[in-house]
């Protein structure tokens, strides 16, 4: 039985990881900036007239939903822009014929993609630590949950970068569908101030379940259980792993 390619591997992360650092100075700075006008915009018009949900801040309570809001849309672009590349260059090829299993390549990739997400969702907890009191009453939670939506993402951003035939392709996902689930899945309120039948139509949402229990892993509650977060983000990595089997087993888009 052959070993794990771990020379294989590191290269394609360091790789990644270097081309992120190339521009180290927008990458930390576009977070910062972009946390402080949501506390500036949000806190300052709305945290006026909503002082507390439940027995959280509100300033305090838009941070997890911040943090996920820019996980999801950065591991989908770092992991979706990892593999176009060589493919809109042509050095896919390379890749495939490489002495390097499929899994390996994925790991490299989806590893880097992954990092950087975790980066940046720690840079913009520790800007808004600037603004607000915060408190993590379950850290290893918060950490399992950054880790564990970084890494499903990142796959998901995987499977749209092979599948995208063109840079609108590749922003189709993220800018059209994410996003907005991401705003009307509970990242800047709680789905429990919605009306019936908006409240129940809002729990077919997928992203209510990962800010909620992000959500949880801060102040101990939810708007749904943390079971049900926990199963959600589980599942839909399995999904993401099938999916990623399939693309290598048949090919698509990558051997033709």
């Amino acid at each position: 039985m052959t070993g794990v390619n771990w020379r294989g591997i590191l290269a394609i992360y360091r790789f990644e990881m270097a081309r992120t650092l190339r521009t180290l100075w927008q990458s930390i700075a576009t977070p910062v900036i972009t946390t402080s006008l949501y506390f500036i915009v949000f806190g300052g018009a709305i945290g006026s007239r909503i002082q507390n949900i439940g027995d959280v801040n509100y300033g305090a309570f838009l941070v997890p939903g911040l943090i996920m809001l820019t996980l999801l849309t950065q591991s989908i672009s770092n992991g979706s822009i990892g593999i176009y590349f060589p493919k809109f260059t042509g050095t896919v090829f390379e890749l495939l014929s490489a002495p390097i299993s499929a899994v390996e390549l994925v790991v490299g990739y989806v590893g880097a993609a992954a990092t950087k997400s975790v980066v940046i969702g720690l840079i913009i907890l520790i800007t808004s630590s600037f603004f607000v009191d915060l408190r993590i009453d379950h850290p290893l939670a918060m950490i399992a949950f950054l880790l564990l939506t970084s890494i499903t993402f990142s796959m998901l951003g995987f499977i749209i970068g092979v599948w995208a035939k063109g840079f609108e392709q590749l922003n189709f996902v993220p800018a059209l569908l994410i996003t907005p689930l991401t705003f009307l899945g509970g990242a800047f309120y709680s789905i429990d101030m919605l009306p019936q039948p908006w409240r129940t139509i809002s729990l077919f949402n997928p992203v209510v379940y990962l800010v909620s229990g992000f959500r949880w892993s801060f102040f101990g509650a939810g708007d749904v259980s943390i079971a049900w977060s926990l199963g959600f983000t589980a599942g839909f990595l399995v999904l993401c792993m099938g999916v990623i089997a399939l693309i290598f087993r048949t090919g698509y888009r990558l051997k033709n």
